[in-house]
């Protein structure tokens, strides 16, 4: 059982890296097989995005299944197909073996952080995605952990390039070209909250040098979610009478359920991994239908119940009451991706998972930090000066798994505003010094440019005139892509900025009411 386990988590844990992968640009305005069907499998999601917005998002209808697994057998998608739950037994390993019990009063803990999200999520918040295992792993692979890959490879190949040795410089760039595209990003992408987002990653692996399992043992809430289900499960764990309850089990047990312990062991904790089974001495575990119950819940406490839901509610004020709110200014280069939902619904359905920042081509949507308030953090916007938004693509959209950024087609996407260009004219070079420069109005996408030249005559400090073609914005055609931004030859504080007024997601949110 244990071998046949293993050979299940590593399965999908390469499924999982294999459409991690797949979800990127490929030059085309489609993708193949996106990583978010794991997502579409996760009912904690599906459960908060359902209170939040009173919908569904597309095809969570398969979080179901999962459910329906967990009901007849247990917490096996903890055990035999959650690749991060793979991630950490992988590094568990590291570890030393805890033969006491030293954690085992925190199992309660991760059933509280459900109810405080779950609870949340009942007050409009979508707090989820920030500790959602499936959500966790992607955006950390995303905007933090590829790019160091990325970054690492360009400069073992770049160094091999610069020895110049005689037949390993020339393999290695046939491997660098054969790799790009694939395996690497066509070129490193970079994120403004990669390193954040990575030590916290990190900081979660590390603690199963603490104690195996430890995120899936005490922190992580889908596994809460799976362990209510697993107590009606139609299969279960059973110990027969020929147990002598030698303790053999307790050290190889994934859950730390107490096995040797009848009938106290915890049920909903078992994960199903089978160790307990293959190293009974006495062949006295087995694995199979029950219609007894076999084991005792986690011991929550109704006090500590009500406080975890009240603290959920009381934590949507708490977070919402932030100075943006009141001072608009302070969220003008907020600009959302196009298709994104109006600002509050859209926070409603975010999940921080970061697919449409990986899926961008220009690598111009970055995490936000508070920029949206501590309600919307890792939540995506576009930073034009790192990328600008592509006048043909529709690659976010596609990849969002709850619909807070909508698909749209070719031509619904070059009619959607995400904001308008400013120029500043103290900087904008025909404008503060009389030199000739369009190259905002050159790289322009919209079919009828948005940005329009008019011809002038300046004069200089010497007295001699030269005409000059000076920017200006139409507003009723720009739809604040930011190329011009992006391409602006001011380096330090581009000449044209964009914002978010304008867009179209907001009635309110424009320049003329």
């Amino acid at each position: 059982m244990r071998n046949l386990r293993r050979a299940s988590q590593l399965l999908f844990l390469l499924l999982f890296l294999y459409l991690f992968l797949q979800t990127r640009q490929t030059g085309q305005d489609e993708l193949g097989y996106p990583v978010r069907i794991f997502l579409d499998f996760d009912p904690l999601i599906l459960l908060t995005t359902l209170l939040t917005t009173h919908s569904p998002a597309r095809a969570f209808w398969l979080a179901g299944i999962t459910i329906l697994l967990t009901l007849l057998g247990g917490r096996i998608y903890c055990g035999w197909f959650c690749p991060l739950g793979t991630l950490h037994s992988l590094v568990s390993r590291l570890g030393r073996r805890n033969k006491e019990n030293t954690w085992q009063h925190l199992h309660s803990l991760k059933y509280f952080i459900l109810i405080i999200l779950v609870s949340s999520a009942l007050a409009s918040m979508q707090l989820t995605g920030l500790l959602d295992p499936i959500a966790l792993l992607i955006r950390s692979l995303s905007v933090s952990l590829y790019p160091l890959f990325n970054y690492g490879g360009k400069a073992l190949f770049d160094t091999l390039y610069d020895w110049n040795l005689p037949l390993i410089t020339d393999a290695s760039e046939n491997l660098a070209a054969a790799l790009r595209g694939n395996l690497f990003a066509f070129q490193p992408p970079y994120f403004r909250q990669g390193a954040f987002t990575g030590i916290f990653f990190i900081v979660i692996l590390a603690l199963n040098l603490l104690e195996k399992r430890f995120w899936c043992r005490y922190l992580c809430p889908l596994g809460a979610l799976l362990g209510l289900f697993s107590r009606y499960a139609f299969f279960r764990r059973t110990v027969n009478d020929a147990c002598t309850e030698c303790r053999a089990c307790e050290p190889e047990c994934h859950g730390n359920t107490s096995p040797a312990s009848r009938p106290g062991w915890l049920q909903s904790e078992c994960y199903w991994c089978g160790n307990c089974k293959d190293i009974c001495p006495g062949r006295s575990v087995s694995f199979g239908f029950s219609g007894n119950k076999t084991g005792e819940a986690v011991s929550l406490g109704r006090r500590r119940v009500v406080v975890a839901a009240l603290s959920g509610v009381a934590v949507v004020p708490l977070l919402r009451a932030m100075p943006y709110k009141k001072i608009p200014t302070l969220e003008a280069r907020l600009i959302r991706p196009p298709g994104a939902l109006a600002e509050e619904e859209f926070l409603e359905r975010c999940v921080k998972c970061g697919e449409c920042m990986k899926v961008c081509t220009t690598n111009g949507l970055q995490p936000t930090l508070l920029e949206a308030g501590f309600e919307g953090i890792w939540s995506p916007l576009l930073v034009p000066r790192l990328g600008y938004c592509e006048f043909h693509c529709t690659l976010c959209g596609q990849v969002c798994p709850t619909g807070a950024i909508r698909p749209l087609n070719q031509e619904e996407k070059m009619r959607t505003r995400i904001g308008l260009a400013f120029i500043d004219r103290n900087r904008c070079l025909p404008w503060s010094l009389g030199l000739p420069c369009i190259v905002c109005e050159e790289v322009c996408p919209t079919p009828k440019k948005a940005i329009w030249l008019e011809e002038r005559q300046v004069t200089g400090r010497d007295a001699t005139t030269a005409v000059v073609q000076q920017p200006v914005v139409d507003p009723a055609l720009c739809i604040g892509c930011g190329i011009c931004e992006a391409s602006c030859p001011i380096r330090d504080q581009p000449a044209i900025y964009v914002t978010c007024i304008g867009e179209s997601r907001a009635e309110g949110n424009q320049l003329l009411l």
